[in-house]
């Protein structure tokens, strides 16, 4: 089976090392990021230069319908996804909850949770031999957040990486059948 893989936030620390990493192992690789395109460029050309064939995709993989264009891309340039790292996180700065604005628990909400649910929904559909796939791979990267709530820090933060930990075990039970295993990392 042909190794392809999608890295959310590949373009700079765990993502970009994890780039790095499934380069050496002979995956095709979809770096994604948001914002900083010189670092994905960067990111890119080292993968490149390790003989990987990768792609560097901008998307808000929060939204959608960037989720669908990224996968699509995917889909054309690399071929059937067979990993997914769903890496892209983001905190705000430290403070307390009753500090904390809406626009930022749902900014993190959005990015921490909805963000690698969507990405998770798109791989599946390209992993599982219901969608003519055949297994796969899915890493969230977690936080021990989760597990000591981070007060007078980012509590809604910890909180996310929380909701994201119960989603990885309801996933991985879900598809487990299906040759796709889920897993998340602290």
């Amino acid at each position: 089976m042909d190794k392809v893989i999608v890295i959310t936030g590949g373009s700079r620390g765990i993502g970009a090392a994890t780039a790095l990493l499934a380069a050496e192992q002979g995956y095709r690789i979809c770096i994604n990021y948001l914002a900083d395109e010189s670092a994905a460029q960067t990111v890119l050309e080292q993968v490149r230069a390790l003989g990987a064939q990768a792609i560097a995709v901008r998307a808000d993989v929060s939204i959608e319908d960037e989720v669908i264009a990224l996968f699509h891309r995917v889909d054309t340039e690399l071929g059937r996804v067979t990993a997914l790292v769903n890496n892209a996180g983001t905190v705000g700065h430290k403070s307390r909850v009753d500090e904390m604005s809406e626009f930022r628990i749902l900014k993190i909400l959005r990015t921490n949770v909805l963000a690698p649910i969507l990405c998770a929904k798109h791989a599946i559909l390209r992993m599982s031999p219901k969608h003519g796939g055949q297994g796969g791979s899915i890493v969230n990267v977690s936080s021990v957040a989760s597990r000591l709530g981070a007060p007078s820090e980012y509590v809604d933060y910890a909180a996310s990486k929380g909701a994201l930990d119960t989603f990885t075990i309801g996933l991985s039970k879900e598809v487990a059948g299906e040759g796709i295993r889920v897993n998340a990392v602290r």
